[in-house]
């Protein structure tokens, strides 16, 4: 993702995309579980996770799911509404991307966005629709602040200009 929050300060308009790209650990299914108390067998046992018709265990959807946040956080989005549909499973070691596009924009700043999840393959595992508010002219001079100063609350802001 480069620069979200400087595309934010300028504005964002309809057709505007935004992606990033993880891949999932065991780590990050222990956390989510020891984070969520989501310990169904199917993330952490093979047996059970084969006995259910997949070929290993699975992440979370919702932890798959929560990469669109990332997103939305370095965009300053206030989400109200999402509609997550869980298309394929993902499977420990698979690398996601996740793509969010701006459909709708209103003048009080009222968003939607379509999201799409797709697997190292290019395969369609998960979709989305996010609905919230973007920010507005204050929130964008108060983001734009922020980043001149170095955005010292994002530990994904860009330093190595300093």
């Amino acid at each position: 993702m480069t620069n979200p929050r400087n595309r934010a300060i300028e504005g964002i308009r309809v057709g505007d995309t935004f992606s990033v790209t993880r891949t999932f650990t065991e780590m990050d299914v222990s956390r989510f579980a020891e984070m969520t108390r989501d310990y169904n067998p199917v993330h952490f046992d093979d047996r059970f996770a084969k006995a259910k018709g997949f070929n290993s265990r699975i992440c979370h959807g919702l932890l798959v799911g929560s990469m669109f946040t990332e997103i939305g956080g370095q965009i300053g989005v206030l989400a109200s509404t999402v509609d997550l549909v869980f298309k394929k499973p993902v499977f420990l070691g698979d690398t996601v991307t996740c793509q969010w596009t701006f459909t709708e924009i209103d003048e009080r700043s009222h968003a939607k966005a379509q999201v799409e999840f797709r697997n190292q393959d290019g395969i369609l595992v998960l979709t989305a629709t996010v609905k919230g508010i973007i920010p507005g002219p204050l929130e964008s001079a108060i983001l734009k602040a922020m980043v001149e100063e170095g955005d010292p609350t994002n530990l994904l802001a860009d330093r190595s200009a300093e």
